[in-house]
């Protein structure tokens, strides 16, 4: 049991692919498998507090997932480790580098390390698949078109989608819409990639298919996947890690096995109201 913001928070100490590493080595070292630390983050509009000392742990090249209801502050959250906004107080510790200090083009320089893969995509509708994944480049590299022109092929055949390249994004299907989208994400060397609930607005069959394709990138490209969602059935396939946040502090941060030994009230009320029964919940978070 780790206490985080003043709550106590489930953490699994098991070490493996689910789990949480025992200890915690020097931060960034190239073996240590925590990526990223948030510590003590706190975050203020006016006299909202919304975040009220999150701390909790990314594990590197893992798929980690952050639940919770609308207005627990989940996007803040987000918004907080990927730097578009300063906290308050606190340290978000990229390879033990604390982004939350980092101004200028220090900050820029790092954030290139970040992706997001957006709700819904948010591809640009006037530019083809391959301009779409070229953008980033074109705006942030000194590449020669032959070089972004390499890049991007290669990342569009990596995701198999090399075959769209000249295709408009209205002419894909929901899919491969998010496969464009994590191309883009991906194409500038990106090792952490943000997913703002990428099942969003899908079927159950592509909904699978985006969870594939998480797993897929991960391991391909070797990221650390942190995931927002509400798809109690996309989470509980995919996470090796769940971070349960509400109203603003972390309630339960660990292995999904013991986050089921462990739900607290609020965890198995929405657990509940997700329409997911707990006998598919604790049979995926075991497996």
């Amino acid at each position: 049991m780790r206490i985080f913001g003043g709550r106590a928070a489930v953490s699994t100490d098991s070490p493996g692919r689910r789990g949480q590493p025992p200890t915690e080595p020097a931060p960034g070292a190239k073996d240590d498998p925590v990526h990223i630390r948030v510590r003590d983050v706190h975050k203020h509009y006016g006299p909202h507090h919304v975040l009220k000392g999150v701390s909790f742990d990314i594990l590197r090249k893992r798929t980690n997932v952050v639940i919770g209801p609308s207005g627990s502050g989940k996007s803040v959250l987000m918004r907080q480790i990927i730097r578009l906004e300063k906290p308050d107080s606190g340290q978000v510790l990229v390879d033990g580098i604390d982004y939350a200090v980092l101004e200028g083009m220090a900050l820029e320089r790092k954030r290139r390390g970040m992706g997001m893969v957006f709700q819904m995509s948010a591809l640009f509708d006037s530019m083809t698949v391959f301009d779409n994944v070229a953008f980033p480049l074109r705006e942030h590299t000194k590449l020669s078109r032959k070089e972004i022109r390499e890049r991007v092929m290669e990342r569009l055949e990596g995701l198999g989608i090399a075959r769209a390249a000249n295709k408009w994004p209205a002419e894909l299907s929901g899919g491969m819409q998010r496969r464009v989208a994590v191309a883009r994400a991906v194409v500038l060397e990106t090792d952490v990639l943000i997913y703002d609930e990428p099942t969003t607005g899908l079927d159950p069959l592509t909904v699978r298919t985006v969870d594939e394709l998480i797993a897929e990138t991960e391991a391909k490209f070797g990221v650390t996947s942190i995931v927002i969602s509400h798809d109690m059935a996309s989470v509980f396939r995919i996470a090796d890690r769940l971070t349960f946040l509400n109203f603003g502090e972390v309630v339960v941060s660990g292995g999904p096995g013991e986050v089921i030994d462990q739900l607290d009230d609020s965890l198995r009320e929405f657990i509940d109201a997700s329409g997911v029964s707990r006998e598919f919940i604790a049979a995926h978070a075991r497996r």
